[in-house]
This record gives C-alpha cells, structure tokens and sequence, in this order.
C-alpha cells in the first residue's frame, strides 16, 4: 500500500473520488457536494486556518487503486481545552481491510504528534460540529445533509486501533402531522403569550442582525460544556453564508424576552434529497438539476442547531418555538419530517426537548478519542 499526501489538484482530486469509489453501490449514501468538502481546506473560505493546520492523505493498493483516505487538524482554539493536547482526523473512508485502517490512523497521528498533540478525536469536522461529525454506528439509513454515513464495519475498526468513545450523537424523527403531546403543547401555547416574550423568524435582509443574536445566545447557552470554545462572528457569517442555498427564512427562529436574544432554532429543508443525483459535482448541469429539485421543494427538514441562554433555559422557550414553527409548516402542505440532529448524549436538557416533542429514534452517532 501506498499513502500519499494530497497537496496538489490531482490529489485533491482522489480525496474527493475515494468516497465515490467505496460506496458506489450503496444506495443510501450521498456524496456530499465536493465544493463543500473543498471549502473546509481551503484558507480563504475556512477562518480557522488562521490558528490552526489541516493535512489530508490518500491511500492506494499495489495496484495503484484508491482504496481510502483520511484527514487530520488542529484546531487552535480548541486542541488545548481538552486534558491533554487533542487533535482531529475526519474524512475517514476506508475498504473494509484492518492493515489500511491502522496505515491511515498511524499516518495521522503521527503528524499530529509533530504538532504537539498527545491525543485525537474523530471523526470529527475542521470547523463546527453540525456537520461532517460522528461515527455512524446505528441507523443505516440515507442521511440528511451534513450528516456523516459509513458503513457498520468502520466502528470496530476505529476500536481495534484503540479509540474508546467520548460521546454519542443522537437523532431523533418527528412526525409534522402528529400533534404534539398534550402537556408539550400547552407549555408552549403559554409561553407564547406571555408578555414581553416575541418571536420572529429570519430576515434576510437582517443577516448581521441575526447574525450577531445567534452568537450571543449560543456562545452564552454552551459555555459550560466540557472543551467549549467560544465561536466568532466571523464563522457564524460563514455558515449563514452557506445556507443560504437552501435556506427557507421561515424554518430558522428566534425568541426575545423583553427585547433580549433567548433562544433560537435553526432548520433547514433536507439538501440531501436535492443533492442526491449530482454525485458531488455541481457544475452545470448539476446546478439545473440541485435548481429543479428545490423548485419542486422536499419534504424533510432537519434541526441543525438549536441554542437557549442559560437564564432562560426553563423558559419554555424551544417549545413556543416549535409550534410557531409548525403553524408555518402544517399549511404549506410540504414538510412531513422533521429530523432532530444531533444531540450530544451529555446535554440532558436538549434531549428532554427531544423526549417531550414526541419523537422517535432515528441514528446514533459517536464521536471516539484515541490517546498517544
């Protein structure tokens, strides 16, 4: 076997082609767009290159095939949060052969351990954890957008080499016309009426507005989660510049107590749906097709993040939110799921929120640490 660093266009070109090769015959799998993989390398469209690295490799047979891939990062904000000084691997894609998958792992660390790292997490994203994070583990069914997909012989292959698992993610499926339980819905009916409690959803035309409410309320909401760095506005105008492709203003919400930002949820219709066909490649004939797609609308939505401050977070806040944002769906005769992703299995609260909709199990991810 042979690994190779990727550092020029033709690499980078095999990084992206070894996902297309080892699942090109699963029918659940879609390739995400390769713009968006590229984007997470690439200096001028990801902002933590500025304090932190990225290395990618590519791996073939004796045969000169591709057979597997891996990248690995250090994210200076958050490498040195941990107990001991932890890096990243992610973009993990591997044939089902022990040899390749310990190659790949020791290609990785031992860069990392050249950067000062005792330890590696994935597989994880260079960038926020509301995609391209977790090792699917249960719920081998076609992902939603951002959502990693592996097949089930990675997970003893990642504990094998040795990671144990840090956390899981879990997803949950709402069924949009199922009510909501009784006490659910009463909740939130309540705290939608009561006074100096406003909601409203995005406005385009706000974006900085809007922009700068989410990074108060999630940077206030999260910050006593174990290895939390606070995020910059300047990330969250990148991921809001991202979705705009897809984005449908009326699905992402806010919450205001007295005129504060409180609390907050973000969804977007399922991408995956419209991206399915492309195969990555969203040249011409791919943006017709991605157009045509969203034209005709899709009938999933997932819940990519959701944030309440701390002062408010008995508030009743997400409730109001979500029948505010049911009233919205119900009538455009559109959406019918609702995917809840992913929630970590230490935030008790987020969870409950999830028990209390009424949902139902859908994927478990698990984010697995290996240390040196």
């Amino acid at each position: 076997m042979n690994i190779t660093e990727v550092n020029n266009p033709k690499t980078q070109k095999d990084f992206l082609d070894v996902a297309r090769i080892i699942y090109a015959n699963d029918q659940n799998w879609v390739c995400p767009l390769d713009k968006d993989i590229n984007a997470i390398f690439d200096p001028t469209k990801n902002s933590l290159h500025k304090q932190g690295k990225a290395k990618r490799w590519i791996l073939r047979d004796r045969n000169n095939k591709l057979i597997g891939r891996i990248a690995a990062f250090v994210n200076g904000k958050k490498a040195h949060t941990f107990e001991q000084p932890t890096g990243g691997i992610g973009f993990v894609e591997c044939i089902d052969d022990k040899a390749a998958f310990i190659l790949l792992f020791d290609t990785a660390k031992e860069w990392l351990k050249e950067q000062g790292m005792d330890a590696m997490e994935g597989p994880i994203n260079f960038g926020e954890n509301d995609i391209f994070w977790g090792l699917l583990i249960e719920g081998y069914t076609q992902p939603s957008y951002g959502m990693n997909y592996n097949f089930p012989y990675y997970h003893q292959h990642f504990i094998d080499y040795g990671f144990v698992t840090e956390y899981e993610q879990m997803t949950n499926h709402l069924d949009l016309y199922k009510p909501f339980p009784e006490r659910f819905t009463k909740i939130a009916n309540w705290v939608s009426n009561k006074e100096g409690y406003t909601f409203e959803y995005l406005n385009p035309k706000n974006f900085d507005k809007y922009a700068a409410d989410f990074l108060e309320i999630y940077n206030d909401g999260w910050q006593n989660f174990d290895n939390f760095a606070p995020i910059k506005l300047e990330t969250v105008k990148e991921s809001f510049e991202q979705m705009k492709q897809i984005m449908d203003p009326k699905l992402i919400w806010f919450a205001y107590i007295n005129g504060e930002p409180a609390s907050f949820v973000v969804i977007l219709p399922d991408a995956n749906i419209m991206i399915k066909p492309l195969n990555g490649k969203l040249d011409l004939i791919g943006k017709l097709k991605f157009l045509y797609k969203k034209l005709r609308g899709v009938n999933r939505m997932r819940a990519v993040v959701m944030g309440t401050k701390q002062k408010f977070q008995k508030h009743g806040l997400e409730s109001a939110i979500f029948i505010k944002l049911k009233n919205y769906v119900i009538p455009k005769n559109q959406y019918d799921e609702l995917e809840l992703s992913w929630v970590g299995s230490f935030n008790d609260k987020m969870l409950a929120i999830h028990t209390a909709t009424g949902s139902v199990f859908g994927k478990r991810h698990a984010t697995m640490l290996c240390k040196f």
